[in-house]
């Protein structure tokens, strides 16, 4: 989150290696004309409906005009069935008055969802209103009930809400030890890390940041946030779950303090198909981490090795946001994330044992992103062709166009449609869903309203939240997954679904904690062509058990495990 002007140099760079792209050589691949696949018009189509939605809450930095670094970087969002009632509900977090702001109540918020793309406050209802000034949230079923419970990674000491079956929570971040001190938050992730049956807990943490240790900046006569070079980074935290309601720090254990870097988003998965999970970190401005996971706990930090810690010409990027899918549908999963203003989001492709190679250029990610602050992020099938769409929620924490009229503060988001292993900007012809003009932080993508397409849900600093609606033209098909198995991991996070029609495979992981600092996809949305008329998914479950079952397409299909 380096404060950095424009360049002109990189843009010019960017062009170049665009230019020389061998078009042939992709296009071979994809079976598709260059004329076909970049000018055909889009079918995707977003309405923004935020405003009858009945989602009033708005998010507030709880600045006072001193820049402190927190501001900038809140907050996470996350998607949900929290009273399994089948459908998503929304968790949207807040910041806290900061020193020198005048006191006021600030709560973050749970909305449910009434099934008519409205929704319903009942944070005071639920009582998880809050504490601590909100940066991220992941969402799992950590004790094994069945239900959803919630975790903050906040600024401050970290909470964990769990859920009681009757519409409520309880604060129980005590006896379960995972208020993980008083530091800055980002990321966090629930995932199996060694192989007994339950959620153990990664949480990410950002910088060393306090009230005495503030940098401030002065520019053009304004407060501009320091980025995280001004401080120490802060080594993150794994919590081993003891299976009785209570967590052990495990973080020197496991090896994970080895490595330090000022952590954003992450995801857990097995990303070199090894049977256990490994962890992608996010590092602002320094390279990013992805931890080996030995299968029984204990992890070595290979992101250089493995090609994701660096970009294509070696830099270190600010990394933001992240998220996995298999955008070329070749059965591995690959990586996007986003990045600060002069830099580029980076597509990754897994070219199998957890090998990476940055295909940033050769996919055509547009260059037209690369003014901007790009923040959360998901590979989505909104038109649900079968191949792997990309939101980008976009905009700066600073006052940017003071120093620099390439970009604002506030930008409209992106969406970049999969065109066969490459992608084109089609963000003007989505509707009035891509014409909000805000500074966007964490974004979500999930079945709103049960109707088989994937609608958005993003958080906006200082305003409201955008709520999306798809209403792309049902021109294909499509089908829902969602896993249950007994034991402690009952809605089978690390299982990985392969879904298989007329000689094509999607690759799908169950994860809990991606994009920026949140947490979305615990249900599996994919699409596929019309005339298919059957479908099979391969089941690996967490253990490495493998089932297959008869999908019905159009449907929600629950596939528990058989005995």
């Amino acid at each position: 989150m380096n404060f950095v002007c424009f360049n002109p140099t990189i843009l010019f760079y960017l062009i170049l290696i665009s230019t020389f792209i061998p078009v042939d050589q992709v296009d071979a691949q994809t079976n598709r004309s260059p004329a076909m696949s970049s000018t055909s018009p889009s079918i995707i189509r977003l309405t923004d409906v935020s405003r009858e939605s009945g989602v009033t809450w708005v998010h507030n930095t709880g600045g006072s005009g001193q820049a402190y670094i927190v501001e900038g970087v809140s907050a996470g969002v996350a998607t949900f069935d929290y009273n399994n009632d089948g459908l998503i509900d929304i968790y949207l977090l807040n910041g806290r008055p900061l020193k020198g702001t005048a006191p006021s109540t600030l709560s973050n918020a749970l909305y449910r969802n009434n099934g008519d793309f409205t929704f319903t406050d009942v944070t005071a209802e639920a009582g998880v209103s809050g504490e601590g000034y909100g940066l991220g949230v992941v969402t799992a079923d950590y004790d094994g009930d069945g239900d959803m419970d919630i975790y903050l990674n906040n600024y401050g000491p970290n909470v964990l809400y769990r859920n009681n079956g009757d519409r409520t929570f309880t604060n129980v971040t005590a006896e379960a030890g995972v208020d993980n001190g008083n530091k800055v938050g980002a990321g966090a992730s629930f995932f199996d890390a060694d192989g007994d049956g339950d959620l153990d807990l990664f949480v990410g943490n950002y910088i060393d940041f306090t009230y005495e240790n503030h940098v401030e900046i002065l520019r053009a006569g304004k407060r501009f946030s320091a980025g995280p070079q001004y401080y120490r980074p802060v080594a993150d935290t794994l919590y081993r779950n003891d299976g009785n309601g209570r967590f052990t720090d495990v973080s020197k254990e496991s090896n994970i303090t080895s490595a330090i870097g000022p952590s954003m988003g992450m995801v857990a998965a097995d990303f070199d198909d090894d049977g256990d999970i490994d962890v992608f970190v996010c590092n602002d401005g320094e390279p990013n981490f992805l931890w080996q996971n030995d299968g029984k706990g204990r992890f070595e930090e290979v992101g250089l090795l493995s090609g994701v810690a660096l970009d294509f010409e070696g830099h270190e990027n600010s990394n933001m946001g992240v998220d996995i899918g298999d955008y070329d549908q070749d059965g591995l999963v690959d990586l996007i994330t986003t990045n600060f203003q002069a830099e580029l989001p980076v597509l990754r492709r897994n070219l199998g044992a957890g090998i990476f190679e940055d295909v940033t250029a050769a996919a055509r990610i547009p260059i037209t992103l690369t003014p901007h602050v790009n923040w959360g992020t998901g590979f989505v099938d909104f038109d649900n062709d079968g191949d792997r769409d990309i939101y980008i929620a976009c905009g700066h924490f600073d006052p940017v166009e003071l120093m620099d009229d390439s970009t604002a503060q506030k930008v409209r988001d992106v969406v970049l449609e999969n065109i066969g292993r490459r992608y084109r900007d089609v963000s003007s012809t989505c509707g009035s869903g891509l014409e909000i003009v805000q500074s966007s932080r964490g974004a979500c993508f999930e079945d709103l309203d049960n109707d088989g397409d994937v609608d958005v849900v993003v958080l906006n600093s200082d305003a409201k939240p955008s709520i999306l609606r798809n209403d792309t033209p049902a021109v294909n098909q499509w089908c829902q997954i969602e896993l249950r198995q007994p034991g402690m991991n009952a809605h089978a996070v690390g299982a990985k679904v392969t879904v298989k029609y007329a000689n094509k495979l999607q690759r799908f992981d169950v994860i809990a904690g991606r994009g920026y600092q949140g947490h979305f996809g615990s249900r599996i949305s994919f699409g596929f062509p019309k005339d298919i008329t059957q479908a099979t998914a391969e089941v690996r479950w967490p253990d490495g058990g493998v089932q297959w079952f008869e999908l019905n397409i159009g449907k929600l299909n629950k596939l528990d495990r058989r005995p």
